[in-house]
């Protein structure tokens, strides 16, 4: 079953990743899994990991720790293969106990909350004073930016946005009913 595997696995790499992007509904997601998914077979062919295995992904979990990838982001790749191995398994292309196994691969341990990259107060006034005002463009791009900064939209939310979502709620201006990640629904209070 471990060389079919390695020949499902090489001609048709395509067809694999589909599987898995297939299976999920966000853009997002379908992205970020081909990226990974297409991340763990070249590293297979470069590796010349014979099978798809649980050996297999702990060794890819282990390279991806040495680059120092982030918990994150090493769980996101964890993830889509994950999702490959039980997308494989229902097609009839891995054997159920193959894919148990993959499916046991532990991602890293985080320790505490990574907190990303802020802006200090003079970086931010930085950016808001770049668009020249003098323009209708300058002054549009200042509002988004500081829609952006000010009430932390995701760069998705403030095209989706309308004036219908600007409302007063209890005496505050709050841009309401705003769709997000993964179709959820929140409501932003308006910072000035």
């Amino acid at each position: 079953m471990a060389d079919q595997v390695a020949l499902a696995l090489a001609p048709s790499a395509a067809s694999v990743i589909a599987l898995v992007t297939d299976s999920v509904r966000s853009p997002h997601s379908k992205r970020a899994y081909q990226a990974a998914v297409t991340g763990f077979l070249v590293w297979c062919q470069a590796s010349a990991v014979a099978a798809f295995s649980k050996a297999a992904v702990q060794q890819y979990r282990s390279s991806l720790e040495a680059r120092q990838l982030s918990a994150a982001s090493i769980q996101v790749q964890l993830s889509a293969i994950r999702r490959l191995a039980t997308e494989m398994a229902d097609n009839g292309l891995l054997d159920l106990q193959t894919a148990q196994a993959v499916s046991r691969v532990r991602g890293p341990h985080r320790c505490g909350v990574r907190l990303g990259q802020w802006l200090s107060l003079s970086q931010v006034e930085r950016l808001l004073a770049f668009p020249d005002l003098r323009y209708l463009k300058g002054i549009r791009d200042r509002a988004l930016l500081s829609l952006l900064v000010s009430a932390g939209l995701r760069r998705s939310e403030v095209c989706a946005l309308e004036f219908d979502h600007l409302q007063q709620r209890e005496g505050r201006w709050v841009i309401a009913d705003l769709i997000g990640k993964h179709d959820r629904i929140r409501t932003v209070p308006r910072v000035t």
